[in-house]
């Protein structure tokens, strides 16, 4: 089958399996906080060691693209408010937990972080780190807008600890980050890495986007350009999401404005090719690494892991997640929190954990879970212990025998791999193990394209 055959036979709405059961597939009934709060002791009662994630989720403009949850405003006086409804939700957890947790992860995501003044983040981020002890290899990560992170913004952070920061670039074009409505140019781009190389932060990720409007291979090929110049250590390369029917903005351009099928296919192809050549290693999917950086080699090492933060080089079970719309996991449940700035302020400052909705894995859920991070992370999995077999793992490879005709995977005794034919469409070889899906499909487009 060519590479256009294929393309035009798995190209259908799939989930991104950041998580299993993915959220529209969660118990319609929420967990409790108590029934929560059990499972976030079962996992600290296994290890300390936990992750930290923190949704600051204001910007001061729109960028049309965004899914994420986010408030748009200049008013920066909702910045106290909002820092102190974090810290009180980080007490609650900490009056909850019986001892100091081992703090393996820290991540600040938005919105923009970089919203916020220097001063108030190290404020916010002072406070929650006098509660805990550092493991002995963590690692602590920011979201950077260029056009808002300033020279203090990463010396306060690098001082606080932090080594990695991801920028948020999309492309390079202004004819393109002027109809997402970017605010950015290259010169802030270059400013940011090398400021922050120069305070010592080691690890530098770039966020790229194909499939933006107006994009073509030009485009692609003058964003890679610019990109290895840079040189950042990892970079996220990944494919437009076209949700409009969930972010509204994205109305703010037409359809035909979008490169599709296989014309956005190939803007992928492009860009593997030309990271390829620059010595950046495929990780996962829609990642990029240098072989120097530990995302690399907690590949080669087969430690690789991926959360609701993205690939990491750490396992841990229990991740906690503050602030509106932010979702947290105890490897046994996961919970989000109420999305709404005003009424999430309001449960926290009532003395509530601000939890709306979620699930309580089943036995099921936790080992179909198992092999979709392992292809996540490892493009195969293993079935040999019988701790991971059960009667939807063996209806998911049964629905795969058009997938190995294909020359997508390779399936063995106890044992199935992801051909580099495959690697492309990894979501699709996911949604086959997904057994809540093919009990209840979407009766609309309820996910973005495969590519």
């Amino acid at each position: 089958m060519t590479a256009q055959q294929l393309l035009d036979k798995y190209n259908v709405a799939v989930p991104r399996y950041t998580s299993y059961p993915t959220v529209p597939y969660w118990d319609a009934s929420c967990p409790s906080t108590g029934d929560w709060q059990g499972s976030v002791l079962q996992a600290f009662g296994e290890s300390r060691e936990i992750s930290l994630y923190l949704h600051l989720p204001f910007c001061e403009a729109l960028c049309t693209y965004c899914g994420c949850n986010k408030r748009i405003t200049k008013n920066h006086a909702v910045e106290s408010p909002y820092i102190e409804a974090v810290l009180k939700e980080w007490a609650l957890y900490r009056d909850l937990l019986p001892g100091r947790p081992i703090l393996r992860e820290l991540h600040l995501g938005g919105g923009t972080p970089t919203f916020f003044a220097p001063e108030n983040l190290h404020y916010l981020l002072s406070n929650i780190l006098k509660d805990v002890d550092l493991a002995e290899d963590y690692e602590f990560g920011f979201e950077a807008h260029p056009g808002t992170t300033s020279a203090e913004h990463l010396s306060t952070l690098r001082d606080l600890g932090f080594t990695r920061l991801s920028i948020g670039i999309q492309d390079f074009a202004p004819e393109i980050l002027d109809i997402i409505n970017r605010k950015q140019t290259f010169e802030d781009v270059r400013f940011v890495t090398e400021k922050a190389r120069e305070l010592g932060y080691e690890s530098i990720n770039y966020d790229l986007i194909f499939g933006l409007p107006l994009q073509t291979p030009a485009h692609i090929m003058e964003t890679i350009r610019k990109t290895k110049a840079l040189a950042p250590e990892r970079i996220a390369f990944y494919s437009y999401a076209h949700v409009p029917w969930i972010s509204p903005a994205q109305r703010a351009y037409s359809e035909d404005d979008l490169p599709k099928g296989k014309d956005k296919r190939a803007l992928y192809e492009l860009g593997r090719e030309l990271l390829e050549e620059a010595g950046y290693v495929e990780i996962g999917m829609d990642h990029f690494a240098l072989p120097k950086d530990s995302l690399y080699q907690a590949m080669q090492e087969g430690a690789l892991h991926r959360s609701f933060m993205g690939y990491t080089p750490f396992t841990t079970h229990l991740n906690l997640a503050l602030g509106a719309s932010s979702i947290s996991d105890s490897w046994g449940a996961f919970v989000q929190n109420e999305k709404k700035i005003e009424r999430y302020q309001e449960l926290v400052n009532a003395g509530e954990l601000p939890i709306v909705k979620g699930h309580l894995l089943t036995e099921e859920d936790r080992i179909l879970r198992q092999h979709i991070l392992n292809i996540m992370c490892r493009y195969r999995t293993n079935w040999s212990d019988t701790g991971l077999q059960c009667e939807a793992l063996y209806a998911g490879l049964n629905r795969m025998d058009e997938l190995e005709a294909d020359g997508l995977i390779i399936r063995r005794p106890f044992e199935l791999e992801v051909t580099d034919i495959g690697k492309p469409f990894i979501r699709n070889i996911c949604m086959a193990l997904d057994a809540r899906y093919w009990r209840k499909k979407p009766e609309g487009q309820l996910f973005s394209q495969a590519v």
